[in-house]
């Protein structure tokens, strides 16, 4: 009879722990799928579009911008900004982990780091040149809510901007709500809020409002609206830094 009760022990513990080990893959490949999915839906592997960002003082100023934005793959892009007068003709640059700012009056490429804005104000030029989140991050945990996922991610490399994100998705349009950013020592940088989801055309409906405030900049906020996001593909040419001088042809 001991023996007997023994190995049925065994058994149910051997079994207990199988099925936590399954449990705990299919947690993360599910995660990870997640993820793929979220980038998916937010935009196309190539595409060209536009965006507005604001920045809002304490005071209630505001500075905006009008940029047009090209990506090819999961790790080229090139922006333009049309507006302000004072910023029109600048262009930007980013392959891989490597970012660069071209000014006409300069005449050559800056490198520029992920950490910096090239805006100013809580927009950083990780936020301006974003890559696809599973190209930056990997998912280290997935909890499941009635209505939302919660992934936490843990940046690949540390050239990422953020080390870590709490990303909280809807579970019904695999699209982001909000995001938490974190440092590595674990500060709150910043959180970002996915809002108004609008129905770009071929296909692509994702959010066209992003909003931003920091724990770090009390009082200030920004803002980027996205517009005529539309899927395109470039040659290889265009996000060199030669290119650069030349981004304005595209549109």
């Amino acid at each position: 009879m001991r023996d007997g009760f023994t190995m049925h022990r065994l058994i149910r513990l051997t079994l207990g722990s199988l099925l936590f080990a399954a449990q705990a893959s299919f947690a993360a490949v599910d995660g990870k799928a997640i993820l793929e999915k979220v980038d998916k839906n937010l935009a196309p592997e190539s595409y060209e579009m536009y965006r507005k960002l604001i920045n809002i003082e304490p005071d209630g100023s505001r500075k905006e911008f009008v940029i047009y934005t090209a990506k090819q793959g999961r790790d080229s892009m090139v922006g333009l900004f049309l507006e302000p007068p004072t910023d029109a003709g600048r262009t930007t640059l980013r392959r891989g982990d490597n970012m660069w700012l071209y000014i006409p009056d300069v005449g050559r490429p800056i490198r520029i780091t992920s950490l910096q804005s090239v805006v100013g104000g809580i927009f950083n030029n990780a936020d301006l040149m974003r890559l696809d989140f599973s190209t930056e991050y990997e998912v280290t945990a997935v909890e499941e809510q009635r209505h939302t996922y919660r992934l936490s991610l843990k940046a690949k490399t540390d050239a990422v901007a953020y080390d870590r994100l709490i990303m909280l998705v809807d579970r019904a349009e695999l699209l982001p709500l909000t995001i938490e950013a974190y440092a590595a020592s674990g500060m709150l940088i910043k959180t970002l809020r996915y809002r108004d989801i609008k129905d770009f055309g071929d296909g692509i409906r994702r959010p066209s409002v992003l909003e931003t405030d920091s724990p770090l900049y009390r009082g200030y906020k920004a803002v980027m609206l996205f517009a005529k996001i539309k899927r395109r593909n470039f040659r290889d040419e265009v996000f060199t830094l030669n290119y650069m001088p030349r981004i304005k042809e595209l549109r």
